[in-house]
């Protein structure tokens, strides 16, 4: 696998989003989707993949029908002169949040750049621009406008994928009674949304830099700092802050292949493992499940434990980089 360092200093911004990978089954639910020190973990370039949850029939969160794509009209390459895509998008971004763009026409956004504060590069490359709108580099999706996404164009998200060994209660580490290997553990979330089990994400805002608030974000969902005492979120602020601070692995970074897509906006994320090694970082702290959480656990990594989505590819990469059970 090849390594790269990379620099997090940037900001990004994150459109809701727990986010999965391509090759999933299609979904009708769908979920709200660093350190200086991270090494790209391998490259999963996914840039040749065809999206299928985006193009689920039934859009989330509505009773909209997407346009029928087939598999072989997928492609922008692909002439077809009867294709008449559903034009929606979602009231809520409609009403112009802070977290989203205004209709195309009423401003002029710069395309395939960083727009100010607003990161509209993709990293999958260069887009194409269609009548003044992006065009999703996987090809159509059967739905225009920006469905329930904020930003036209690329809605950049982050994951961080918080893991340490299962152990006894003597601390040693536990192998698996059949692989022989470590098993890993990894912070899980339920979403009150989707009822499904995920990895938590975070939302960055335009100009904030992504490791503050993925350790924020991480501290309210999966830990309920907001709820805590003084003397309690100082100290979850330094475990935090610790592991955060470590050197991390890029398990994904690209599009996504999300139900919420649309032809003029997608999801693309960037999917970081963070490493508890000792278990006396993160670990000795108290899982508490935030006001966007069920609730929350460390859960097993485990090829049979069902999962949001494709979050468990995501695992799997990490369960195999770091020679653990899967």
């Amino acid at each position: 696998m090849k390594r790269v360092c990379l620099n997090w200093t940037g900001s990004v911004h994150v459109a809701l989003a727990l986010v999965a990978l391509p090759y999933g089954s299609c979904t009708s639910g769908y979920c709200k989707s660093i350190s200086s020190k991270v090494q790209s973990l391998c490259a999963l370039s996914s840039s040749l993949a065809m999206h299928i949850k985006a193009r689920c029939t039934v859009y989330p969160g509505s009773t909209i029908q997407r346009f029928p794509v087939p598999d072989e009209k997928v492609s922008w390459t692909i002439q077809w002169s009867e294709y008449i895509p559903v034009n929606y998008t979602a009231p809520a971004v409609l009403k112009n949040p802070i977290w989203a763009d205004p209709e195309i026409g009423s401003f002029s956004p710069h395309f395939n750049s960083l727009d100010g504060s607003v990161d509209r590069k993709s990293h999958d490359g260069e887009y194409a621009l269609k009548d003044g709108r992006p065009l999703n580099p996987r090809g159509r999706t059967g739905l225009n406008g920006r469905g329930l996404l904020g930003r036209w164009g690329p809605n950049h998200a982050a994951d961080p994928i918080v893991t340490r060994w299962k152990r006894d209660s003597s601390g040693q580490i536990i192998h698996h009674s059949v692989s022989e290997l470590p098993v890993l553990q990894f912070v899980s979330i339920k979403r009150k949304d989707c009822g499904e089990w995920a990895i938590p994400g975070g939302m960055v805002d335009p100009g904030e830099l992504v490791s503050l608030t993925l350790q924020r974000e991480f501290s309210e969902e999966a830990m309920n700092s907001l709820e805590s005492s003084p003397q309690e979120r100082e100290k979850i602020h330094k475990r935090i802050t610790q592991l955060f601070n470590s050197e991390g692995f890029q398990v994904y970074k690209g599009y996504v292949d999300d139900p919420r897509n649309t032809d003029n906006a997608w999801m693309e994320t960037v999917a970081v493992n963070f490493h508890d090694e000792t278990g006396e970082s993160v670990s000795e702290l108290s899982l508490q499940a935030g006001d966007d959480a069920g609730q929350v656990t460390w859960f097993d990594l485990d090829s049979s434990q069902p999962l949001y989505a494709s979050h468990s590819y995501f695992l799997q990469t990490v369960a195999k980089a770091r020679k653990a059970h899967w």
